[in-house]
C-alpha cells in the first residue's frame, strides 16, 4: 500500500473515530444519568419506577396499536400508488417526489389543527375517532414510506422486469405478487420499521387530537420527573436500533435466500 493511501486510510479511521465519539458520548452520559436513581449508587432504579409504572404500558401498548394500523394504512395506499407511477405514469415521479416533502414543510400543529377543522363537523365528524391519528400519522410517516419504496422500485427496474413477465405470458397478479412485492421486500421492511419508529415518538398530533400516546407519555415523564426520562429516551432508543436491526436481518436473510443457487444432484 502507497503512503497516500495509508495517510488517507488513517485520516478516514480518525474521521469514524470522532463521529463515533460524537455520536456514542451523549448516550452513553445519559445512560450514566438514568442509573443514579438512587443517591450514592448506580441502579436501574429508574427504568424499574418507568415500568412499573401503569400509563407507561397502556401509552406504549396504544402507539403500538397505532402504529399497526398506520403501517397498514400506509403500504396500502403507497405500495399500489407507488407501482403504478413506476410502470404507467413515470413524469408523474417529480410531482410525487414534491408531495412526499410536504409534511417537511407543514408543521405538525398546522396538520393537526387542520384535521380538527375538517372533521370536526357531520359527516365526517371524526375527532373522537382515533382514526384521525392515524390519518394523520399517514401523513407525517409518508415522506419516509414513499422514499422508502421508491428506492426499492428503482434498484429492482420494475418495468424492465414487467414487460419480461408479460412477455412469458404473466399476468398483473402474477406480475404484482410474484415479481414485484418480492423484490421490494427489503423496501417495504425498511418502510414498515421507519413507520413505525416516526408513530412511537410522535408528540404534537397525540398532545392535540388529545390521545394517551408513547410520545406525550415521555414529555409528561421529562416534565415531572429526572432520571426517568433519561431511562425512558434510553428504552426508545434500544426499541429503534433493535428494530433497525431486526430489519437488516431480515433484510439479509430475504437477499441470502434469493441469491442462493440450488444444489445440483
Amino acid at each position: 500500500m502507497r503512503r497516500a493511501d495509508r495517510i488517507r486510510e488513517s485520516f478516514s479511521w480518525l474521521w469514524f473515530g470522532f463521529g463515533m465519539l460524537y455520536f456514542f458520548l451523549p448516550l452513553v452520559a445519559t445512560f450514566l444519568f438514568s442509573l443514579k436513581g438512587r443517591k450514592g449508587i448506580l441502579s436501574f432504579a429508574a427504568y424499574g419506577n418507568v415500568l412499573a409504572d401503569p400509563q407507561f404500558l397502556k401509552t406504549f401498548l396504544f402507539s403500538l396499536e397505532m402504529a399497526a394500523f398506520t403501517i397498514i394504512v400506509g403500504l396500502v395506499l403507497i405500495v399500489p400508488t407507488a407501482i403504478w407511477i413506476h410502470l404507467k405514469l413515470p413524469k408523474a415521479k417529480g410531482l410525487m417526489e414534491a408531495l412526499s416533502l410536504m409534511p417537511f414543510v407543514i408543521p405538525p400543529i398546522v396538520l393537526a389543527f387542520g384535521l380538527i377543522k375538517t372533521y370536526s363537523k357531520p359527516p365526517f365528524a371524526l375527532v373522537s375517532s382515533p382514526a384521525l391519528l392515524v390519518a394523520g400519522y399517514v401523513v407525517v410517516s409518508f415522506p419516509y414510506m414513499y422514499r422508502t419504496i421508491d428506492a426499492g422500485l428503482r434498484a429492482i427496474d420494475l418495468p424492465l422486469l414487467t414487460e419480461a413477465a408479460q412477455s412469458l405470458g404473466a399476468r398483473w397478479t402474477t406480475v404484482l405478487f410474484r415479481v414485484a412485492l418480492p423484490g421490494m421486500r427489503p423496501s417495504i421492511l425498511s418502510a414498515v420499521f421507519l413507520c413505525f419508529a416516526t408513530v412511537i415518538g410522535e408528540l404534537t398530533l397525540a398532545v392535540i387530537l388529545a390521545w394517551p400516546a408513547f410520545g406525550p407519555y415521555m414529555a409528561l415523564v421529562g416534565r415531572d420527573l429526572a432520571y426517568e426520562p433519561a431511562a425512558l429516551s434510553i428504552m426508545s432508543f434500544a426499541l429503534t436500533w433493535g428494530s433497525i436491526g431486526l430489519m437488516q436481518f431480515i433484510s439479509n436473510r430475504s437477499h441470502a435466500r434469493r441469491v442462493r443457487r440450488p444444489r445440483v444432484p
